[in-house]
């Protein structure tokens, strides 16, 4: 049968759309690759997270279901998917608009089809509602992971406000805890309280000052949520441009200049949990293999 394999790409929140159905994120250089054998047995689609077994793969089904169902192939295909990843999943790391688009993409080219990036993305968004991971949409992660460097959006229109491109190399160092935070499972009623702050972070990235809206974002959502602030803190203390927490946590993210890497990674020797690495994408997300047995 045909299969095909594609790549999308991890995000930073820079603005959390949750309070107000407007959002901005960061594109990542973590990576989510998804594989897709499409089978004669349809209806039925098995998936498999290598990364985390243990997860739900409802995500994956209801994907592969948008995209046959947008062709009026869903009478004649299943599918086998296998994920992988070195995105910590239910962290605020955006796995979740990683792991669409990818399928999403892998999906189309496995069925010989293609669709204008935006509805590649779209059609994972509402897949992600579909799954119940997402409260939003998540349509400013899911740009971010699939066009890469800065994008500020409206959620509830799907549309793309502004993209940034970010015009140096930074580091964008994640702090990730053990415990995971599923973004379905989030208060937002109380969240919604916060709305008129998390609108004057999104005016700032709008403005171009995304920078300043990433931190000031983290603060607000920090009190929201209930999490402790002295990570991000200390990380700007040590010379990171902009420092917050990422998504609904529990990761805290920090935009750092190189020669400030070694000090915000010893501010953060404190904490316990993973310390991880990336890098600014400015990659979109992409097909890398196709295969016809």
């Amino acid at each position: 049968m045909l299969s095909a394999s594609a790549v999308a790409y991890g995000a930073a929140t820079i603005v959390n759309a949750i309070a107000t159905g407007k959002g901005a994120a960061l594109g990542v250089d973590l990576w989510t690759k998804a594989k897709v054998e499409l089978t004669d047995e349809p209806g039925i689609i098995e998936g498999r997270i290598l990364s985390d077994p243990g997860e739900d793969t409802n995500l994956i089904h209801k994907i592969v279901m948008r995209v046959l169902r947008r062709f009026g192939l869903e009478g004649e295909h299943g599918a086998f998917v296998e994920t992988d990843s070195n995105i910590p999943i239910a962290r605020g790391m955006k796995s979740s608009s990683a792991a669409a688009n990818a399928v999403s993409l892998a999906t189309l080219a496995a069925l010989g089809r293609k669709l204008r990036d935006l509805e590649v993305v779209k059609l994972g968004v509402e897949a992600a509602k579909d799954a119940g991971v997402t409260v939003t949409g998540a349509f400013d992660d899911a740009c971010a992971s699939y066009f890469g460097n800065i994008v500020v959006t409206d959620n509830v229109a799907q549309k793309v406000k502004r993209r940034f491109v970010v015009d140096r190399e930074y580091t964008v160092l994640f702090h990730v805890p053990s415990s995971k935070a599923y973004t379905a499972q989030s208060d937002v009623e109380k969240i919604k309280r916060v709305a008129p702050l998390v609108n004057i972070a999104h005016r700032e990235a709008l403005l171009g000052r995304y920078w300043a809206a990433m931190t000031f974002n983290g603060l607000i959502y920090s009190m929201a949520l209930g999490y402790d602030i002295k990570a991000a803190v200390n990380a700007l203390g040590a010379g990171a441009v902009a420092a917050g927490i990422s998504g609904k946590g529990p990761a805290v993210a920090a935009v750092v200049r190189e020669d400030s890497i070694a000090e915000v990674k010893e501010a953060w020797n404190a904490y316990e949990g993973e310390l991880i690495q990336a890098r600014v994408n400015r990659v979109k997300a992409h097909v890398v293999g196709k295969d016809d047995d």
